[in-house]
């Protein structure tokens, strides 16, 4: 991004700050202040064998980081965009990204998109997306998260062409002291016969507290669209937090819409079958919490990705299951939806 910026490459910054325009601040402050990103074109026809993986490292006492990487895909074929990851050392309390990408999506392509964040206890991490979608064009988000004090997770989408299909994903595991994750998704349909699946899964333990905002705009005219938003929530102790507000905002009257919400712990009645067949008490648990995010992570179609991502949940549980003895009766909460 720096050297197309510096040698004013017209083709490859045409786009930057145009696909989507918002007057976020988040994404203002990141205009004001971005030195570097990757700039990332995919011809027409062209299909990537491999995944693209981007990974931006912070460190040091007091790290800072403003990215703006832009990627582009032209017509028809396929191409996978498999990051970005950020990462932090372990001393880097202070540490704050604020990353913001910009993707265009050309007609009939196919793009998948899977960004992991793992930063340390103390960081601060704003991340935002920016995508067009053209028309009859597939487009695959998945979001995962652990660690930070505070992380911000945006997406501003806009279908741009009939017949788009994109489908949204995310899963969190949060432990440790006081901390909040928010999440606003905020996909807009312009024009009709489109469908868009958002599924959010969080697993919040101690005193950890996630917040979901979702909204999904219909325009005027944008008849036969199908949107579903869904976001639930596992609590596994007594002050863990779950905020949810997803929305519907109509203006077409042939549409198939809806959302939900729920928020629960661990089935007491599926506890108790594992535990009954031999399995010990902590194993259960995790074997629940697995296949609670196991659904947001089969969405992904690479299976390389999904076997990575389902090592981080084991990493995290194993983690969890070191600092915290099993409880022997999980914690009650309530479901809405």
């Amino acid at each position: 991004m720096a050297q197309a910026l510096a040698a004013a490459i017209r083709s490859s910054c045409a786009h930057l700050g145009k696909l989507v325009p918002t007057d976020d601040v988040a994404v203002a402050l990141n205009t004001a202040f971005m030195g570097d990103g990757a700039v990332i074109h995919v011809a027409e026809g062209v299909a990537l064998a491999r995944p693209i993986h981007l990974v931006f490292v912070n460190a040091g006492a007091r790290a800072g980081l403003d990215l703006r990487p832009l990627a582009r895909r032209d017509r028809e074929r396929r191409a996978r965009h498999a990051g970005a990851k950020a990462m932090s050392a372990s001393n880097a309390d202070e540490d704050q990204v604020n990353a913001a990408l910009e993707l265009k999506v050309g007609d009939a392509a196919h793009v998948d998109h899977v960004k992991i964040t793992g930063a340390g206890a103390g960081a601060l991490h704003v991340s935002t997306l920016m995508a067009a979608i053209g028309a009859h064009a597939r487009f695959n988000e998945f979001l995962f998260t652990t660690g930070a004090a505070v992380v911000r997770n945006q997406m501003f989408v806009r279908f741009d062409g009939e017949g788009t299909d994109r489908r949204a994903s995310a899963a969190r595991a949060c432990s440790g002291p006081p901390a909040c994750r928010h999440d606003r998704w905020s996909p807009t349909t312009p024009v009709g016969d489109c469908t868009s699946r958002e599924v959010f899964k969080s697993v919040l333990d101690d005193e950890s507290r996630s917040v979901f905002q979702g909204k999904i705009i219909v325009r005027p005219h944008a008849q036969k669209t199908d949107a579903k938003m869904a976001t639930h929530a596992l609590l596994l102790s007594d002050t863990a937090e779950a905020d949810n507000k997803p929305e519907l905002e109509i203006f077409a009257d042939d549409v198939q819409c809806g959302h939900g919400a729920t928020s629960g712990d661990l089935d007491e009645d599926l506890l108790f079958y594992l535990k009954a067949r031999g399995i010990p008490a902590k194993e259960a648990e995790a074997l629940l919490i697995q296949a609670f995010v196991g659904e947001a992570v089969e969405g992904i179609e690479h299976a390389g990705l999904r076997d990575a991502l389902m090592d981080q949940v084991v990493a995290w549980l194993a983690a969890r299951s070191n600092h915290r003895p099993s409880s022997s009766r999980p914690p009650s909460a309530s479901t809405s939806g």
